[in-house]
């Protein structure tokens, strides 16, 4: 296990996801106290470039709006999310000014990801602001995501970011010092310390709800992020807000999730993790056999319907008669345009319609199989 732990040590460009539990009091305001504890844990690794990854923009906006809980209404959310964003990052620029080290503001929703622009547009601003020296401090940007966009949890966010930034390692620091076999209160569970794949998680009871009330996220999201993180080739470690140091350093706490797969540049992990299908298309069998075994593009030839309303560039899922959802891809026509293309060749199309026409409905490259 140190062996494994040495990568955790030498890791250079790292993403660190914070919970609201750990930031926020009793009360739902922001503890100036835990957001300073944490900021002095991360500033003095100067050799390591850090993202952080921060829930508690709700929270924080809680108790200057009069609310005494998190609402549950997506426009109050919202409204705490926007006071409580900017209370948030003027706490963090204030406690990493006293190192002398300057953070910058990245809002993200999963529109910005799954897009292929922007995507690259995320990923130059996070790698600029690392490479000028300056701490990115990331979280959703719930004053506009919606429910059709939102990731739902920043978990999942510091998994995708951790994939975008090609960051060496993922942190999740939360109010539980790592994954239990069983709930952590009852005498006689112990702590995993390694996972090396999904099947030392058969059997494990996995509980859903922090203990807090503030957060969105509970284990079971927390070991969802860590399997997305893993199989894109980044180790994981998940513990408490108060072992940050020590899960910095290569030291054993938490739970260490080892890198399943191998790392990959592509955004195709976002499509399948971070995107809401906007609609459907439903292939014909011989579409599917070409989509899932030979890796082709969909052609408006292998299209029998098409469900719900979207735009060109947005997610759609793509199934089989069955209804069974085989693929997720960027589509390149209007949901209104796509009935008068279904079952036509392309060149047929184009000499048609004209050259807009000769073209794939979802390209191979924007195109991800989802495995079941």
């Amino acid at each position: 296990m140190a062996g494994a732990r040495q990568d955790v040590a030498h890791a250079r460009r790292i993403v660190v996801k914070v919970g609201s539990s750990s930031l926020t009091t009793a009360a739902g305001g922001l503890d100036a106290d835990r957001v300073d504890a944490l900021v002095d844990v991360l500033a003095k690794h100067q050799d390591k470039e850090i993202v952080l990854v921060s829930s508690g923009a709700i929270a924080a906006g809680l108790a200057p709006l009069g609310l005494e809980r998190r609402p549950r209404d997506l426009a109050r959310q919202q409204a705490a999310a926007s006071v409580g964003q900017g209370l948030l990052v003027a706490r963090y620029t204030a406690s990493f000014a006293r190192y002398g080290r300057r953070v910058g503001q990245v809002l993200l929703t999963s529109d910005d990801t799954s897009r292929r622009a922007h995507y690259r547009n995320a990923y130059r601003t996070l790698d600029q602001l690392l490479a000028m020296g300056a701490v990115p401090i990331v979280n959703e940007n719930d004053t506009v995501a919606t429910d059709e966009i939102r990731f739902g949890d920043n978990d999942r966010l510091a998994a995708l970011v951790a994939h975008l930034v090609r960051a060496d390692l993922l942190i999740l620091l939360s109010d539980v010092d790592g994954l239990y076999d069983g709930d952590p209160a009852t005498p006689g569970t112990s702590r995993i310390a390694e996972v090396r794949g999904p099947k030392d998680l058969e059997g494990v009871s996995i509980g859903s709800a922090g203990k807090a009330g503030v957060g969105t996220g509970g284990m079971v999201t927390k070991v969802e992020a860590a399997r997305i993180a893993a199989a894109a080739g980044i180790p994981v470690i998940l513990t408490s807000a108060v072992h940050a140091a020590e899960a910095l350093a290569g030291g054993p706490t938490g739970t260490h999730f080892l890198r399943t797969g191998r790392r990959s540049a592509d955004r195709l992990l976002w499509l399948a993790h971070a995107s809401t299908p906007r609609g459907a298309l439903v292939l014909d069998d011989g579409a599917v056999q070409a989509v899932v075994e030979r890796h082709s593009s969909l052609l408006p030839a292998g299209i029998a319907a098409v469900e719900g309303e979207f735009s060109a560039g947005d997610p759609v899922e793509l199934r089989d008669g069955g209804g069974r959802a085989i693929a997720r891809g960027l589509v390149n026509f209007d949901a209104r345009e796509i009935p008068r293309l279904i079952g036509r060749s392309t060149r047929d199309l184009a000499r048609e319609l004209g050259p807009a026409y000769e073209r794939e409905v979802v390209h191979r490259d924007d195109l991800v199989l989802l495995h079941h």
